[in-house]
């Protein structure tokens, strides 16, 4: 990676943060906790990938169209956010991987 791209990298994540920034409190909030949680268990392409620039789109559907955010998520956001990344490797995917794929370990 160049030091352009980490430039670029760190000017478009600037920008997806102002975007967030702009939301409504109740939206911002949620957006919040659901990068907290994807953060944590969510895809490996989580940063590079288009998942939260998307949830910012479509947060910012809802709040032009005055749906409160729960109205858009629905009442459990974690399982909305399962929903998002049911099909994409996680982390956990990756390691688990990693070790069935060790030495020694085949018809374990």
């Amino acid at each position: 990676m160049s030091v352009h791209d980490m430039i670029q990298g760190k000017r478009q994540w600037r920008a997806h943060r102002a975007r967030v920034q702009a939301l409504p409190p109740d939206y911002r909030i949620v957006y919040q906790e659901m990068q907290r949680y994807l953060f944590k268990v969510g895809p490996v392409d989580l940063l590079d990938g288009p998942l939260l620039p998307g949830i910012v789109d479509f947060f910012e559907e809802g709040a032009a169209s005055g749906r409160g955010v729960l109205d858009v998520t629905g009442h459990d956001v974690a399982a909305f956010c399962d929903d998002l990344i049911k099909d994409s490797p996680t982390h956990a995917d990756v390691y688990q991987q990693s070790l069935d794929n060790k030495p020694g370990t085949a018809g374990k």
